[in-house]
């Protein structure tokens, strides 16, 4: 698992999709703002946290999951 944190959440997606030649489609996001929003775009939000540790194997059953802001908000 690569460091994502700082990364543009559709740029992440991308780069785990790449490093697992898709065999990791799919990876959850969740609003850190506190408003539970939706991340329709994903180019709009930003990576703040990230449950797996960088480092760590990625295999076909990974859930990745990552916590996001929008890109003109701060992470918490």
């Amino acid at each position: 698992m690569p460091n994502l944190v700082g990364a543009v959440l559709q740029d992440a997606q991308d780069q785990i999709q790449g490093l697992t030649g898709s065999a990791i489609h799919f990876t959850g996001s969740h609003d850190l703002g506190g408003q539970d929003r939706n991340q329709v775009l994903d180019a709009n939000w930003q990576v703040c946290t990230q449950n797996i540790a960088p480092g760590a194997a990625l295999t076909p059953g990974s859930r990745v999951d990552f916590g996001v802001v929008k890109l003109d908000e701060v992470c918490p």
